[in-house]
């Protein structure tokens, strides 16, 4: 079980979950909401850093947002570095995956003297991604309609548990390779369930003027990246261009996985995390 904690910072109190042992390494998820169950992709972190899974402005029991604008990418890496400050820290990590990953590329880009390196995983510099045929985000997609109908029951607050349970399976459903990994995934301890409003901000205001592509080459800290072969989120393309955009990166493609790779292929997962050490 993870470590449940609160730290005040200048910017409002936040909760984060603790586990493992060495350099401190900073994780989340734009807009997903954790528990003491910790979280698939941060464990597996934790098998080389100490981390800090962090409950962001609006989730769990952190600080709640006066106004929509506190969802936005810009304010969550001022939270994220007054909660660097407020634990001591002169730098640490941030690895991100998903949108996670889009904000360790804002965060590299607004405070590159907090951090050691940026862990890049399933993510995209611009809304490209979600345009692109093979994303399930894409209008031309077959699978878009449903999909916008998930986000949608997910995002409102009465949507009951149980449908939550078997929308968010079918979800995941498509961004993995195959059912057999998404089951042995689900055997795991894991959190993350969807906070609501933070992802309607991120839908409704920030994606659509999401483009990063231009600044790649301004961030300057060493950045880890890595994408699944089958990637029907964000499709390898766009891993492959965060990787060529950052001088000083280092890209990992997964052959078996979708979206998820650090379930989908553990053992070489624990290779890329040990590479990140070296």
């Amino acid at each position: 079980m993870w470590e449940t904690q609160l730290v005040e910072t200048e910017r409002g109190t936040f909760e984060y979950f603790t586990y493992g042992e060495g350099e401190p390494m900073a994780v989340t998820h734009h807009y997903s909401e954790y528990n003491a169950n910790g979280n698939t992709f941060a464990r597996a972190l934790a098998e080389q850093y100490k981390v800090y899974l962090i409950n962001l402005r609006g989730a769990g029991n952190s600080a709640k947002a006066e106004n929509e604008e506190e969802y936005s990418m810009e304010e969550t890496v001022k939270d994220l570095d007054a909660i660097r400050e407020a634990l001591g820290y002169d730098k640490w990590g941030f690895a991100g995956h998903s949108t996670g990953g889009m904000l360790a590329l804002v965060y590299a880009l607004a405070f590159p003297d907090s951090l050691t390196k940026i862990i890049v995983g399933g993510a995209a510099a611009s809304k490209a991604y979600g345009e692109h045929p093979d994303c399930i985000y894409s209008t031309s997609n077959e699978n878009y309609d449903r999909i916008v109908y998930i986000m949608d029951q997910l995002s409102r607050p009465e949507t009951l548990r149980e449908e939550r349970q078997k929308l968010g399976y079918e979800w995941a459903l498509m961004s993995y390779h195959s059912e057999e990994n998404l089951k042995r995934s689900m055997t795991k301890p894991n959190s993350g369930k969807t906070c609501g409003p933070r992802l309607d901000y991120f839908r409704q205001v920030e994606y659509p003027k999401f483009d990063l592509t231009s600044e790649l080459s301004s961030i300057q800290v060493p950045a880890y990246v890595y994408t699944g072969k089958y990637d029907n989120q964000c499709p390898l393309v766009f891993g492959e261009e965060i990787a060529e955009g950052i001088p000083n990166s280092e890209f990992w493609l997964f052959e078996e996985s979708n979206h998820f790779p650090y379930s989908e292929e553990e053992g070489r997962f624990s290779e890329f995390v040990e590479a990140t050490v070296r």
